[in-house]
């Protein structure tokens, strides 16, 4: 990706995820470039790269708007985040190297600093929380569990998760880590895997706001 098209991608996600482009509005080739002043070739890149990590979404029409994920979906996705990061988790924790392990405390230690602070710094804590998971997933050596997760936590829901928490969510989270940390230490497949489930479940609650009130039934 040139620099134009990066730099494309970049304001258009930060635009996305802060709300400035609100769920369900069109954007055009011609939007994109007025907005981060470059032509419309890395534009037509940068959205490509936007829809392959599910920022936006191209009609029947071939028409491109921001995504607008319904309830449901979002229910799904927690469900298969659920059911891929319990398993890489387990997966880890029996090849854990001690080396991986000393760099997910670094994080570790880096996202607590962060949640610590007067105000929580929640980019810190997104910028951790992502290098820490993907740590763990690249631990498992499983080229198909990478391509997989990475289309499920780059998506703008997560980021939106971690907007929602409070100081005490964003430390049970931090705590949740700790103690993933702790199960890999032991190569405790059955343990790294059962934080990971409370873990992510959390997060979902976190989102929809309560545990007691789940998403419409589907239709």
């Amino acid at each position: 990706m040139s620099k134009s098209s990066e730099h494309a991608y970049r304001i258009v996600r930060a635009g996305i995820l802060d709300g400035s482009l609100a769920p369900g509005s069109q954007l055009t080739e011609e939007d994109i470039a007025a907005l981060c002043g470059v032509s419309r070739t890395p534009v037509r890149v940068a959205m490509q790269r936007l829809e392959a990590e599910m920022f936006l979404a191209r009609s029947d029409s071939n028409r491109t708007f921001v995504s607008n994920w319904s309830a449901n979906a979002i229910e799904d996705l927690f469900m298969l985040r659920t059911m891929l990061e319990a398993h890489v988790a387990e997966r880890a924790a029996r090849v854990m190297t001690d080396d991986t392990i000393a760099r997910l405390k670094t994080s570790s230690a880096a996202s607590r600093k962060g949640i610590d602070l007067p105000v929580p710094d929640v980019d810190v804590f997104l910028h951790e929380n992502f290098v820490f998971h993907r740590l763990i997933l690249e631990a498992t050596g499983s080229e198909l569990l990478v391509t997989m997760m990475s289309r499920l936590v780059l998506v703008p829901v997560i980021h939106q998760t971690a907007q929602r928490y409070s100081r005490q969510q964003l430390e049970q989270s931090q705590t949740d880590h700790e103690e993933i940390i702790a199960a890999f230490e032991a190569h405790d497949p059955t343990w790294a895997g059962a934080i990971m489930t409370s873990h992510i479940r959390r997060a979902r609650n976190a989102y929809f706001g309560t545990a007691t009130h789940p998403p419409a039934p589907y239709l």
